[in-house]
């Protein structure tokens, strides 16, 4: 059985049709594996950067490549440069585009800090953070969008790859604060010291974005590292380490929504594994069964973490059909069942 004969109805003409050519960009390479450059790829997001939500996302940018305010761009959430720029990718945005150019450049200017990763500061100068700001989450959001956005080998990526492989592996070089990341392997202040899932999710889909034959060896050992975490429990119980008394995991885990901030689900924990090489993994298994519960009987499945009210430009609408939820829940089927 390939992965469309799991669903209850066909999506694909709904996820390509012409009306939202983010998606139908998406569709194309994701689900039937054409390449960046193709003629269709290339004009539907074209089209994209015109319409919203991309057109009112760029709408908002001042001149200099920042949003709401200079600055290390990480507040007020989610109207801010570095959800502008995270955003943006997901949206798939052209790389090309001069306001993502100028974008990526101004975070890479001054969202780094002294140590290396990148950090959740929302102080509104044009200075660099000091390296107590620095969080796996945000490290691996703003590592993905601009590895994504053909940034690799930018000194502040690179930089920022490192930081993200040594605080995984707790190497001595790198000091913890107790402001931000507060331990090795991913740990975090945000969880009261304990490793945190969401951050380890977000920092494994950006160095999965790294080519294999580019990976230094502890960018290798940090990612197994990483993943034997993710491993560690069922993800479809996503009761991974929770700190403050919580003893239940956060019901975010299991609403699966679009765009995606520092907040993780089952479904996102899925597409890193599978990019890592891990869809096939029998622990998946129960996972993968939650996924398809979701559905509608049309195959497709609701925004339930939509951001409305909190972004620029509402992206979708809460609780509805979601074409971009949809669109990740096919692809983690199509890594799984082929």
């Amino acid at each position: 059985m390939g992965w469309q004969d799991h669903l209850n109805g066909d999506p694909l003409p709904w996820l390509l049709d012409h009306s939202n050519p983010a998606v139908r960009a998406a569709t194309l390479q994701r689900l039937l594996d054409a390449a960046f450059d193709d003629p269709e790829v290339v004009r539907a997001r074209r089209e994209a950067m015109h319409v919203d939500p991309i057109a009112s996302i760029l709408a908002a940018q001042q001149p200099d490549g920042w949003w709401e305010k200079p600055g290390p761009g990480y507040s007020p959430k989610y109207r801010s440069t570095v959800w502008q720029l995270i955003f943006l990718e997901q949206l798939g945005a052209d790389p090309s585009h001069p306001q993502v150019r100028r974008a990526c450049e101004y975070v890479m200017r001054w969202a780094p800090t002294p140590s290396g990763g990148f950090a959740s500061s929302g102080v509104g100068q044009e200075r660099n953070p000091p390296p107590s700001r620095v969080i796996h989450c945000l490290n691996g959001n703003l590592l993905h969008a601009l590895i994504a956005f053909g940034h690799l080998e930018a000194p502040a990526v690179q930089a920022g790859v490192h930081w993200a492989a040594r605080s995984i592996l707790g190497t001595d070089e790198v000091t913890y604060y107790r402001s931000g990341t507060s331990g090795p392997g991913f740990a975090c202040v945000a969880n009261d010291g304990l490793p945190c899932a969401w951050g380890a999710i977000k920092e494994l889909g950006a160095l999965a974005l790294i080519p294999q034959k580019q990976r230094s060896t502890r960018v290798g050992q940090a990612i197994e590292a990483g993943v034997e975490f993710l491993l560690s429990r069922d993800p479809a119980a996503a009761d991974y380490p929770m700190g403050y008394g919580n003893t239940k995991p956060a019901a975010s885990w299991f609403r699966f929504g679009f765009p995606s901030a520092y907040v993780a689900d089952v479904l996102q924990n899925l597409e890193v594994l599978a990019a890592l090489g891990h869809a096939r993994d029998a622990r998946l298994d129960h996972a993968y069964e939650l996924v398809l519960s979701g559905q509608d009987d049309d195959g497709r499945w609701r925004n339930r973490y939509a951001y409305n009210g909190r972004t620029t430009v509402d992206i979708e609408r809460q609780g509805e059909p979601s074409k971009w939820v949809t669109l990740r829940a096919c692809a983690v089927l199509k890594a799984r069942y082929g």
